[in-house]
């Protein structure tokens, strides 16, 4: 029995490959003239800016037609941001502007970079101004090189050797005009991206840290409120209530109402070093002293309305603080599983690898978990950002909710 090819042999996949590098150069001619549009739109507003700021200091003129064009810089800026984030995050190529931090199995999230100065928008205007109908010119030159070579160029001798170097004249220009068009693209990106958002890491870092140090300092405060009010409404009013209780006790002529206040002040004593040791496990829990954080997470998961299956592999202990952060961050999430999922079940995995302690939560519930909504996964967040960790939330509607924690650290 003969042997048949398979229906995606090698020259189905390069009929394929073919096919989808054609179309790679078309939608990057289709970019490559959107930017020129966009140069052309910036000759207007770097026009518009400059005519306004020169005519601002006269007489009667206000400032509306500078602030239209400082308006329409920033709008066109944001927008070859977003292009330029979307090219070089396609490309494999994009930097860390405050996103989460690329490592197999995860998705990259692009976010909007913040607004630079006027000047540097200002800047960009002039710049792409010239590059962005500046790649058209270009390619265009180069396809009617093409065309004359192709159709119009005629050889005074028609010879083998003419031939030959018609046909590699041909197939070199083609080529190039191929390769221009991808280089073209990205080199406008990574131009764009230079001149609107500094171009450097080292950047981009700074935002990032000044965010986190912010949301830590927030969150610190609010750690403080909370514990002052705690101790306010709690242990406080307990125990003036108990210091109420035996001096009216102290008063009293008869034995049995005597016996009856100090037995009430005895029992208002429990309540109050029940909120104190509360307290003391909302700051620092016990168990994570005393068993590690797979220990304190157990502990956490027994204490959930719904069945935690838990699966931890960590062959040391942490630092105390990245301890404390993740134990935290784990609690709040099965807390938020317990509360809003509608869950059957969930799970929680530890495990660490390469120097990166990974933590995933998730549950079977209704899904539809976001970052902008409650405070519970934006505090996750912030703990994780002290300490350069990152958060990753995959919620569809109908679930299921997984909540991936990692934080770079070392065991000890």
């Amino acid at each position: 029995m003969g042997i048949r090819p398979a229906p995606g042999g090698p020259s189905r996949q390069a009929v394929n490959a073919l096919g989808a590098y054609a179309r790679n150069v078309a939608t990057g001619l289709g970019v490559l003239g959107l930017n020129a549009v966009t140069g052309l739109a910036a000759l207007v507003v770097l026009a518009l800016v400059l005519v306004s700021a020169a005519l601002v200091p006269v007489a009667g003129l206000g400032r509306a037609p500078l602030g239209l064009g400082l308006t329409l810089a920033h709008r066109l800026a944001a927008h070859q941001r977003r292009w330029a984030a979307r090219v070089l995050a396609g490309d494999g190529a994009a930097e860390s502007h405050g996103s989460e931090t690329d490592r197999p199995g995860r998705a990259t999230q692009v976010p909007e970079p913040q607004r630079s100065g006027t000047r540097r928008e200002v800047g960009w205007l002039a710049v792409h101004v010239v590059t962005g109908p500046a790649s058209v010119v270009a390619v265009w030159a180069m396809l009617a090189a093409l065309d004359y070579v192709f159709f119009r160029l005629s050889p005074a001798e028609a010879s083998t050797l003419n031939t030959f170097a018609l046909s590699l004249s041909v197939a070199a220009i083609a080529v190039v005009v191929l390769m221009s068009v991808s280089l073209f693209r990205t080199g406008q990106a990574r131009l764009a991206r230079r001149l609107l958002d500094g171009g450097t890491a080292t950047d981009a870092r700074i935002r990032a840290l000044t965010a986190s140090r912010a949301a830590v300092v927030d969150a610190r405060a609010a750690e403080l409120r909370r514990i002052e009010r705690d101790l306010h409404d709690g242990a406080q009013a307990k125990l003036i209530a108990i210091r109420m209780q035996l001096g009216l006790a102290r008063g009293s002529g008869d034995l049995d109402e005597m016996a009856r206040m100090i037995d009430e002040a005895r029992e208002v004593a429990g309540q109050a070093l029940t909120d104190l040791r509360d307290l003391v496990r909302g700051i620092h829990p016990p168990v994570l002293s005393d068993r590690g954080l797979a220990g304190a997470i157990e502990a956490s998961a027994l204490l959930c309305p719904m069945p935690v299956e838990v699966d931890i592999e960590l062959p040391g202990r942490l630092q105390p603080p990245v301890e404390s952060a993740v134990y935290f961050a784990a609690a709040e999430a099965l807390a938020n599983v317990a509360k809003h999922s509608e869950a059957s079940r969930a799970w929680v995995r530890l495990r660490h690898a390469a120097g990166v302690l990974r933590l995933t939560v998730g549950d079977d519930g209704r899904g539809m978990v976001r970052r902008d909504k409650g405070t519970g996964v934006r505090g996750i967040d912030d703990r994780l950002a002290a300490f350069d960790g990152s958060l990753t939330v995959s919620s569809p509607p109908g679930g299921p909710t997984v909540l991936t924690m990692e934080v770079p650290c070392a065991l000890s």
